[in-house]
C-alpha cells in the first residue's frame, strides 16, 4: 500500500458516499507491565465528531497517538475512508491527512505565526495567500502570520495551532485535551469556534478529554473509556441520562442514591414516585418487582413548598457555585439528599422545604 492511498479524494470520496471516514477495529497497545487498549472498536462518520472522555491513565491518548501514526498498535487496525493506515505497510504519521492540535499548541517559539501555520506545508505552498486564508479561516487577522507566538493570548496561540492542523487539508482533526490550558471562559469560547469551523468543513473530529462538561457540549457522540476500553458509545444525552454502569453515571456529575419499591413501571421512594424507563437495559423491568436501588441526578431533585409535599426536609447547607447552588437536605426516610438549584430559587440553610423528583430514574447495577 502507498502514501498515495490517503489522498484527498478519499475524503471526498467517503462523504459523498456518507461512509465512515475513521475506523478503528480491535485496537490493542501494550507497554512494559500493562495493557493500554484493550480490543477498542470505533467508527466515525465522515464530517461527525466523538468525544472520548475518561479518567487520566484510562488509554485516551495512546488512542489518538495510535490513530495519529505516533505508535504502532500490538493487533487491529487503522482505517481511513475504507483504506487501512495501520500494519506492516502501514502509511505514515505525515500522509495520513490526519491533523493533529495537542494539549499546549505546540508551536515553534523561533517561528513566526505564519512560519508556524505553514510548517507542515510543501515551501512552494507556503504563500502568504495560503496563510492568510488559513489564519482568516480560525477568525484570525492575516496580519498576525508576522508576530511570534509569545505576542499572542492563550486562545490565539490554540487556533494557530487548529490553522497549521487545517494547513494541509486534513481528513480528520484529533484534538488532545486541545483547550485545557485555557481559563473557564475562553475555553468555553474557543471550544465552540473549533467546534463550528470543523463542522463547516465537513472535517471528522476526535476530540480527547478528561472534562465531562466538554466532551458533552463538543461532539455528536460521547465514548466513555475506563481501563483501555469504551464502556458506552453513544449521543450526549443518552450517556449523561442513562448511563451504562455506575461508574459512568458517577463520572458524569453527582448522583443521589435511593432505595424504593417497584410498582408497575414506577418506583414508589422516600421524595416520592419515579418512573423507571422500560424496555432498556438500565432497568425497566425488576422481575416480580420488589425493592430496587436507583440513582437520579442532584438536578432532579425538585425543592420547593413545603406544603402539601410528598416528602419534606431540612435544608443543612447551601453551597453556592455560580451558576447553581448546591443544597444538603435532610430528609426523614432517606438521609441526607443532595439537590442542585438555581441561585434564583434556593432557599437558605435551616429552611423546611418540600422534596420531589423529576424525570426517570435509572437502577443502580444495570
Amino acid at each position: 500500500m502507498s502514501a498515495r492511498d490517503a489522498s484527498p479524494a478519499s475524503c471526498e470520496r467517503t462523504a459523498s458516499t456518507g461512509g465512515e471516514a475513521l475506523s478503528v477495529h480491535n485496537l490493542t497497545k501494550s507497554f512494559p507491565g500493562r495493557t493500554v487498549l484493550a480490543g477498542i472498536d470505533l467508527d466515525v462518520p465522515s464530517g461527525g465528531s466523538v468525544a472520548v472522555v475518561g479518567p487520566s491513565g484510562c488509554g485516551k491518548t495512546t488512542l489518538l497517538r495510535v490513530i495519529a501514526g505516533f505508535e504502532q498498535p500490538d493487533a487491529g487496525s487503522v482505517s481511513l475512508g475504507g483504506r487501512v493506515l495501520t500494519g506492516p505497510y502501514g502509511i505514515p504519521a505525515h500522509r495520513r491527512q490526519i491533523g493533529y492540535v495537542p494539549q499546549d499548541g505546540a508551536l515553534f517559539p523561533h517561528l513566526s505565526v505564519g512560519a508556524n501555520v505553514g510548517f507542515g506545508l510543501p515551501r512552494r505552498a507556503r504563500t502568504r495567500d495560503r496563510i492568510a486564508g488559513l489564519l482568516e479561516r480560525v477568525a484570525l487577522d492575516a496580519d498576525m502570520a508576522t508576530r511570534r507566538p509569545d505576542q499572542l493570548s492563550g486562545g490565539q496561540q490554540q487556533r494557530v495551532s487548529v490553522a497549521r492542523a487545517l494547513a494541509q487539508s486534513p481528513c480528520v482533526v484529533l484534538l488532545d485535551e486541545a483547550f485545557s490550558a485555557l481559563d473557564a471562559g475562553l475555553r468555553s469560547e474557543i471550544r465552540s469556534a473549533v467546534g463550528e469551523i470543523l463542522r463547516d468543513g465537513g472535517i471528522t473530529a476526535l476530540l480527547v478529554t478528561h472534562d465531562h462538561e466538554e466532551a458533552l457540549s463538543f461532539a455528536d457522540r460521547v465514548a466513555v473509556m475506563r481501563d483501555g476500553a469504551f464502556v458506552q458509545v453513544d449521543r450526549p444525552r443518552e450517556v449523561y441520562l442513562r448511563p451504562a454502569d455506575d461508574g459512568t453515571a458517577e463520572f458524569f456529575g453527582e448522583v443521589v442514591h435511593l432505595s424504593g419499591q417497584v410498582r408497575d413501571s414506577y418506583a414508589e421512594t422516600a421524595l416520592g414516585r419515579i418512573a423507571i424507563p422500560s424496555g432498556r437495559d438500565d432497568g425497566g423491568v425488576v422481575p416480580g418487582g420488589g425493592p430496587v436501588a436507583l440513582t437520579v441526578r442532584t438536578e432532579q431533585v425538585i425543592l420547593g413548598a413545603p406544603d402539601d409535599a410528598v416528602a419534606r426536609g431540612v435544608v443543612r447547607s447551601a453551597r453556592f457555585l455560580g451558576s447553581a447552588v448546591r443544597c444538603e437536605i435532610d430528609v426523614p426516610g432517606a438521609g441526607t439528599v443532595v439537590a442542585r438549584c438555581r441561585p434564583q430559587d434556593a432557599p437558605e440553610v435551616d429552611d423546611e422545604v418540600g422534596v420531589s423528583l423529576a424525570g426517570d430514574a435509572r437502577v443502580r447495577g444495570r
